[in-house]
């Protein structure tokens, strides 16, 4: 056995064993104090934590570049052409709908013109409608005779652009389209069996109306029930 000299031990002991000196204390620290460097360490446990921050699980740093570059974005870029589109559609509705409502008003609009112009020219001819209404009601209009075939083309003429007689014996009374002048006890009349309201019982000038539109309220005589 080989003498050693004072203050060693046999070589490849442990630090900690090596009698005549004090405890060993290693630093660990990764980063250099002085430099402030990644320290390049050779024992295995500095080699693993240089491993583990430097290398993806799996051991192949390529295949952490790929993952890094194939992780989804967290914003959703909209491309130009696609805003555009949308706007242009959005644009495109609003014009189809103002369209539909133009032509809409103008169709309300063209009815109610043209109820006016055929209103003007019931007003014009409501004498010769009343001397029609006389002469029927008096028995002047018998079937076959020139005159009663006049006065019927002439209120099928007056049809066909919405013009309607109102006020007819029986008729319940109806403020909008009938003007009562005479007010009968219902003893002098006879009413409708089962009647319970304000009744129309004679016609002294029948009314028109164009549509909605009332070119001349009847004038009738009314009478209540009793």
């Amino acid at each position: 056995m080989t003498d050693q000299p004072h203050g060693t031990h046999p070589e490849g002991a442990p630090d900690e064993e090596r009698p005549g000196e004090g405890p060993v204390i290693r630093d660990k620290r990764r980063i250099d104090p002085e430099t402030g460097r990644l320290r390049q360490t050779t024992d295995n446990e500095g080699a693993e934590a240089v491993s583990d921050q430097t290398t993806p699980a799996g051991g192949d740093p390529a295949a952490g570049e790929a993952a890094e570059a194939t992780e989804p974005q967290t914003e959703t870029d909209t491309h130009p052409d696609t805003l555009l589109a949308a706007e242009r559609l959005e644009e495109m509705r609003r014009m189809q709908a103002e369209f539909v409502n133009f032509r809409n008003r103008t169709q309300r609009e063209r009815e109610t013109d043209r109820g006016r112009a055929t209103g003007a020219v019931v007003e014009a001819l409501l004498p010769v409608l009343d001397d029609v209404h006389s002469a029927r009601e008096h028995g002047d209009l018998t079937e076959g005779s020139p005159f009663a075939a006049i006065a019927d083309k002439l209120e099928q003429a007056l049809g066909r652009f919405g013009v309607e007689r109102v006020g007819a014996v029986g008729d319940v009374f109806d403020p909008n389209v009938h003007e009562a002048l005479m007010h009968l006890p219902a003893e002098q009349v006879e009413l409708p069996e089962g009647t319970t309201e304000m009744t129309v019982v004679q016609v002294m000038q029948p009314g028109f109306k164009v549509g909605e539109q009332v070119v001349r309220a009847a004038r009738v005589a009314v009478a209540d029930p009793s």
